[in-house]
């Protein structure tokens, strides 16, 4: 399903990563970084709950809002039953959608304030993720003091917070258009194999955006996915060439982005919720505003597992959602 809009706008965003991502290439273009992964906090959950909550009162200063002027709070994250967004949520008092869509989650949220945005439901609305790397590994594969020796396929969960504030008013980003996208279970058993779980899906979305807006992949200075990883981007390379008769000469995918992959020891580059907007919402953004990109295609998949599910030896279906961003000079 494909909406195109008339009058939505990114106003500003807020960026926050850990060390990890602060080590890498576009650490320059975070508003913040923590140099460990307990940001002060005696556990990594309340980490991330306050790392997302520094994010949103990051936009607020950036946008010099105050938060009664945001008529909602659209957020995700990766902690059991996305509590990180619940918390703050509570904390801030507006109306709230918490949503989940794994790594997928910037890009559902961002559709579905452009929705409300261009339906004239709301004016000004923040839309929020985070991930962290500790808590996601103990809570989707093992505890990292577990130690265990991972496939040079396995992804590095982002440590990150990423919120943006989508509203009416004009700016110098626009979003487009939108795809949501629908599940799609390739049979892939393998959690440390993210890359293949959704590259499919990915691909499905792409294509049908293409389709239903009547573009091609050259209307587009980048097609940007998050976050399939090093391997993923090929194989979603090849899945459209043969699926859809589609060459990706314009893909990358922030995954391989974020950090330096050949230096850092990430396995296949960066995944989780805050992958994708952490290099979006800076290092594109930034690029788009100065005339360098006129317009990018923001696909983010999401890989729909939980520990217990992989533990029943069942498949790993995958979702992808895509935004359109066009330079508004």
């Amino acid at each position: 399903m494909t909406q195109e809009y008339e009058n939505v706008y990114i106003n500003d965003t807020a960026t926050i990563s850990g060390t990890y991502e602060a080590k890498g290439p576009l650490s320059n273009f975070f508003d913040k970084s923590y140099n460990d992964l307990y940001f002060g906090s005696k556990s990594w959950e309340d980490a991330e709950i306050k790392m997302l909550g520094e994010c949103i009162d990051i936009l607020l200063q950036k946008t010099k809002k105050k938060i009664s002027n945001i008529d909602a709070l659209i957020s995700g994250d990766l902690l059991n039953q996305i509590v990180s967004s619940s918390f703050n949520a509570s904390k801030v008092g507006i109306p709230f959608i918490g949503i989940y869509a794994a790594c997928s989650t910037s890009t559902l949220g961002l559709l579905i304030a452009s929705n409300m945005i261009e339906a004239k439901q709301a004016k000004s609305i923040i839309t929020s993720v985070s991930s962290h790397n500790c808590t996601s590994e103990k809570q989707f594969r093992q505890p990292v003091e577990y130690g265990g020796p991972k496939p040079k396929t396995a992804t590095f969960t982002v440590t990150g917070a990423a919120s943006a504030l989508v509203s009416s008013k004009k700016s110098k980003i626009r979003i487009t258009s939108s795809t949501l996208g629908s599940v799609v279970d390739s049979g892939v058993k393998d959690a440390f194999n993210m890359g293949a779980v959704m590259a499919p899906a990915a691909a499905k979305t792409i294509y049908t955006h293409l389709v239903n807006t009547k573009t091609k992949v050259g209307d587009y200075d980048l097609i940007l996915t998050g976050d399939l990883g090093r391997y993923g981007k090929d194989i979603l390379k090849d899945y459209m060439e043969k699926e859809y008769g589609i060459e990706l000469n314009n893909l990358d995918d922030t995954a391989c982005m974020i950090y330096d992959i050949d230096k850092q020891d990430v396995y296949a580059g960066g995944s989780g919720p805050a992958c994708i907007p952490l290099v979006t919402y800076g290092y594109i953004l930034d690029k788009m505003k100065k005339g360098k990109l006129k317009k990018v295609l923001m696909v983010a998949t999401g890989s729909l597992h939980s520990q217990v599910t992989v533990n029943l030896k069942k498949t790993i279906p995958a979702v992808s959602h895509a935004i359109c961003l066009e330079a508004n000079l």
